[in-house]
Order: structure tokens, then C-alpha cells, then sequence
């Protein structure tokens, strides 16, 4: 018999704030963290907005970064490693394993992947072999912006022994590195895996490339808050968002047997493939449609178990109507009963972090009993004939809730998650 997965700690850096209890609060409030980029020269670009990390001493819920890694530390990190290590901290803290026998850590791994890794590092370092030449490149320069080194880092960190790996599906990341974490419980390789996705992609190149590819917002540069607004006939493309979500997952009878605080369970997982197009999801939404299919076949449910959906919902033109669609077509009926909504109207989009932030909101709103808002549905496109909780959240009873995360090249993952059933 598999064994069962359960959520023991969860941790998120994003930017609505630093902190699980923090940041879902404000979430639920209706705050947004999106705005205006002040952190490099952005009057040449077509877009100017973005969710940021927070990081003023006045901001409610902060990042402290020097509580994370020391400057000298972060000269050697790109800031998705340094996320990673904030999400990671709190996750480990919640679920009680910073101090833990050598015996322990071996059967504790690490499966935290990013989308695109050090980009701004990369970006600097082309700058720096330019203009002074090689023998100025940083030695550190490399394990700074592999995507693997986030969980080299906190596996490091922490003495954590087993698996340790790195899954990269651009903006699928986080949910597959949850998913496939999971799997490694359920196979015997690990009792517990820490698991989830980093970003930190919000620079100067990472801006142009994505609005090269006409992917981003760009008619409401002057009022950032209500540049994310999926499935809004409003809508032009997503807002970039930076920070990780980790989770720490557990075979149940071993959180159980160690007292530990749970969560959530992890009861389906779902994969699929579009085959289709580099950037663009297939128009009749059949690579969505059949991830969800496969989560919901995995965790031996039926439509009609799923009271909440968090969305991919990136806020494109034709992403989010072929998601609604894909949704429809696998509910059918139930869906009129169910509710879905989009965070990313509140974080923008976190890339291969955006995945694990949404799995933690998913559990999140099992545990409240809650469901989020999607901020600015004020004119829903033709067809939203859904409950799409447009700009309030709302009550509702919440047993399961399945989290969608589709990306680049036609990848797609959906998590489904439940409050625990010990019965």
C-alpha cells in the first residue's frame, strides 16, 4: 500500500510579505503586492510593474534578509537562492527538524526547483566579462545561479541527506518539485522532503525577454495595482513576480509518530504534456484538462470532491479563457457548485516559484475554510460563468482544492490537496 503524504511546515517569500500566517492574511484582506519597479531603469521598457519582495523596514511583514544569509553570503547567492532559504527556513521551523539527529537527516531531502535560476547573476557577470574582462568574474559566480544550488543550499544548511534535486519546468516548477517530492515518499526513497520553487527574475533582462515575447502587462505601468486581473475583458498579459513557497512534506505515520503538526494531505498529482507550441497553451485547453483528469484519477476522486480551484490564471488574453474552458469541460456540472479564483491578481506571477506559493494558499484555504479573491475581475470576459471570486474572498466549505500550474513548452502539473481524513 502507498503511503500517505502529509503537510508538516510551509513557508512563503513573496510579495505580499514574508511569513505563511502574514501573507495569507493580507491575501485574504484584498492587499496587492504589485508595483512599480524602483529597483534598476525601467523607462525603456514596455512594461514597468512587478510583484517585489518587500523589504522597507515600514512594510508589515517584511523580509528580513540579513536574518537569512549575511552579506558576505549573499555576494556568493543570487537573490532565488536566498528566497529559497528564507521559505525554506520557516517551512523547517513550522514542521520542528533545524535540529535533527544525523540519523534523521539522511531520510530528509530537498527537491526545491526555479523556472529560470540566477538570472540578474548571469546578467551582471555577461556585463562584468564585457567591460573588465574574465579575470574579474566572481569564482562564485557559477554555484550562485544554478538552479540546483537552492536545494544545495538548504539541504547544506540544514544536514539534510537524502534526495536532493532540483526540478525545472519554467512555470510548472514548484508544483512539479512538490509532486514529484511526494512520489519520492510514497517510493521509500525519503520519510521527509522539503520541496517547492524560487524566483527571482525581476531585472532589466528578464523584463525585456519576457516583453519581447509580448507575455507582460503593459497599459497600467501608472497603476500597478491593477495590472493583474485574470480573466478580465481588461487583461493584457501578466505581471512578473519574484519570491519561493517550500513545503515540507512527510509520510503520515511518521509525522504522526513524531508528534508533528499536519496540515494538509497530499492526495493527487497530475501531469501532462501540450505538445503543442513553445510559448502558447493548446487552444482546446487538452493539456490542462488532462493534468487536472490525472490529479483527480491519482487521488481517486471525482469532480465533484473539489470544492476550490486556484487557478494558473496569469492574466494573458487567451491563457486564462482556455484554462476556464479546460475547467468546464472536466467539471461539467460541479462546477457551478465549486469555486476558483487567482492569486497571481494579488503576486503577479512567480514564475517557477508561483507553483509552491499556490499549493501553500491551496492548503491554506482547506485549513481556513476560505477561498481567495482574484483582485480586479471587475468586467469578466464572455463565458466566466463561474465563481471566480471576483475581488472579495469568500466563506465557503473547503474539503479538497486542487492547484493548477501550467507552463513554457506545454507543462503542466495540478496538485490536489485535502484536509486529513484520520478516520
Amino acid at each position: 500500500m502507498s503511503r500517505r503524504v502529509v503537510v508538516t511546515g510551509m513557508g512563503i517569500v513573496c510579495p505580499l510579505g514574508a511569513g505563511t500566517r502574514a501573507v495569507w492574511d493580507r491575501l485574504i484582506a484584498g492587499h496587492t503586492g504589485i508595483v512599480a519597479i524602483d529597483r534598476f531603469e525601467v523607462a525603456d521598457l514596455p512594461s514597468r510593474v512587478a510583484g517585489l519582495v518587500p523589504m522597507d523596514e515600514d512594510h508589515p511583514c517584511r523580509f528580513d534578509i540579513d536574518a537569512v544569509a549575511s552579506s558576505k553570503d549573499r555576494r556568493r547567492m543570487d537573490p532565488f537562492i536566498v528566497y529559497a532559504l528564507g521559505a525554506a527556513a520557516e517551512a523547517v521551523e513550522a514542521a520542528g527538524l533545524t535540529d535533527i539527529s544525523p540519523e534523521l537527516g539522511l531520510r530528509v531531502g530537498v527537491q526545491i526547483g526555479s523556472g529560470i535560476g540566477g538570472l540578474s547573476t548571469i546578467a551582471e557577470a555577461a556585463d562584468t566579462l564585457r567591460e573588465r574582462g574574465p579575470r574579474k568574474i566572481s569564482p562564485f559566480f557559477i554555484p550562485s545561479s544554478l538552479i540546483n544550488l537552492a536545494s544545495g543550499q538548504v539541504s547544506i544548511r540544514y544536514g539534510f541527506k537524502g534526495p536532493n534535486h532540483s526540478a525545472v519546468t519554467a512555470c510548472s516548477t514548484g508544483a512539479h518539485a512538490i509532486g514529484d517530492a511526494a512520489h519520492m515518499i510514497r517510493r521509500g526513497d525519503a520519510d521527509i522532503m522539503v520541496a517547492g520553487g524560487a524566483e527571482a527574475a525581476v531585472c532589466r533582462l528578464g523584463i525585456a525577454g519576457f516583453s519581447a515575447a509580448k507575455a507582460l502587462s503593459t497599459s497600467y505601468n501608472d497603476t500597478p495595482e491593477k495590472a493583474s486581473r485574470p480573466w478580465d475583458q481588461g487583461r493584457d498579459g501578466f505581471v512578473m513576480g519574484e519570491g519561493a513557497g517550500v513545503v515540507v512534506l512527510e509520510d503520515y505515520e511518521h509525522a504522526k509518530a513524531r508528534g508533528a503538526t499536519i496540515h494538509a494531505e497530499v492526495l493527487g498529482y497530475g501531469m501532462s504534456g501540450d505538445a503543442y507550441h513553445i510559448t502558447a497553451p493548446a487552444e482546446d485547453g487538452d493539456g490542462g484538462f488532462r493534468s487536472m483528469q490525472a490529479a483527480l484519477k491519482s487521488a481517486g476522486l471525482s469532480p465533484s470532491d473539489i470544492d476550490y480551484v486556484n487557478a494558473h490564471g496569469t492574466s494573458t488574453p487567451l491563457g486564462d479563457e482556455i484554462e476556464l474552458g479546460a475547467v468546464k469541460r472536466l467539471f461539467g456540472e460541479a462546477s457551478r457548485s465549486m469555486s476558483m479564483s487567482s492569486t497571481k491578481s494579488a503576486v503577479g506571477h512567480l514564475l517557477g516559484a508561483a507553483g509552491a506559493v499556490e499549493a501553500i494558499f491551496s492548503v491554506m484555504a482547506c485549513a481556513e475554510q476560505v477561498v481567495p479573491p482574484t483582485l480586479n475581475l471587475e468586467n469578466p470576459s464572455q463565458g466566466c460563468d463561474m465563481d471566480l471570486v471576483p475581488l472579495t474572498a469568500k466563506q465557503r466549505p473547503v474539503r479538497r482544492a486542487l492547484s493548477n500550474s501550467f507552463g513554457f513548452g506545454g507543462t503542466n502539473a495540478s496538485l490536489v490537496f485535502g484536509r486529513l481524513d484520520q478516520d
